[in-house]
């Protein structure tokens, strides 16, 4: 079991959700030291006096456990299996816990390449955006054996409300690709009833108050109502990287000879949003429907629905 007074944590990554995860490890008591591609001087600070490792290879060599969230495939290759990357550096019986959302291929890679070298490691990525790591009450999807499962387990209860072992390696992936799914399709349907609803002559006041108390809502999407009411989409989950999830959805689908229609039309909206819009919050996908509840820089006059309860 790995104890926060002994154990040596690196963090690599310093976005949306790697800050306020290392910041959240670090105000907790661990021992941690952060590294970003675009943060590299010796003595930097970041997230409540988190120290910055002078390099790569050396937040590596001194760290038991290795933590990654990243953005996409293309940067966990580069910076795992590069020349200068964390397998050449790791030291063998350290831990690898890769919390990014990537393809099961690259997942499985990186275990098979990691056992290779003595490495031990979880594939452990996250349902939640950003204010639920701030909250703490993320969920964590993990893939791997049991015992580094159980011995990572003071490091879940810093950062998460529940964390699952799903399977062997690759299945923390897999698993997120399904959550995912159902995140991007939903939010997909939760912009077309706004469309229709605004093209029936329904008040936006009236749909985003009555929506947002029914019961086919689910909870994850409660704040994206109140994002919607007041045109401010700053991102908690970037609509680019919703995108590129369910681009991952259709290869995994592709793979596996699943159909997935819903998934495809949803990766088809939010794809064709990316180029204006991808850097706000995936709520925003809302001012592309026809008909979309605001322009981004109009916000929904919010008013209340009276209602009434036995």
């Amino acid at each position: 079991m790995l104890e926060i007074s002994t154990t040596q944590l690196g963090f690599l990554g310093l976005g949306l959700m790697g800050s306020p995860l290392s910041g959240r490890l670090h105000a907790a008591g661990w021992q941690v030291q952060a590294w970003n591609r675009s943060l590299r001087k010796d003595g930097q600070t970041v997230n409540q006096g988190v120290p910055c490792a002078a390099s790569l290879a050396s937040l590596c060599s001194t760290s038991d456990v290795i933590l990654s969230c990243l953005a996409n495939d293309e940067a966990v290759q580069q910076v795992y299996f590069s020349q200068s990357g964390v397998l050449n550096f790791a030291r063998p019986g350290s831990i690898l816990l890769e919390m990014s959302t990537i393809s099961w291929e690259l997942s499985l890679r990186l275990h098979h390449e990691a056992t290779q070298r003595g490495i031990r490691m979880l594939d452990l990525p996250i349902a939640g955006s950003t204010p639920a790591v701030e909250a703490g009450t993320i969920t964590l999807l993990a893939g791997g054996d049991q015992a580094t499962f159980e011995a990572c387990t003071p490091i879940f209860e810093t950062l998460a409300k529940q964390w699952f072992l799903v399977g062997p390696g690759g299945s923390g992936a897999k698993m997120k690709l399904v959550v995912n799914l159902l995140l991007g399709v939903g939010m997909a349907a939760i912009a077309e009833a706004l469309s229709l609803g605004r093209h029936l002559e329904l008040q936006p006041s009236v749909l985003l108050d009555v929506l947002s108390r029914s019961a086919v809502v689910a909870p994850a999407f409660l704040g994206k109502f109140q994002k919607i009411r007041s045109g401010d989409y700053s991102p908690e989950f970037p609509l680019r990287l919703m995108s590129k999830d369910l681009n991952l959805v259709a290869g995994a689908a592709a793979t596996a000879g699943a159909e997935t229609p819903l998934a495809a039309a949803a990766e088809r909206l939010f794809a064709a949003c990316v180029d204006s819009i991808g850097d706000q919050d995936l709520s925003a996908v809302a001012l592309r429907t026809a008909g979309g509840m605001a322009s981004s820089a109009t916000a929904v006059q919010v008013g209340s629905v009276a209602s009434r309860t036995s």
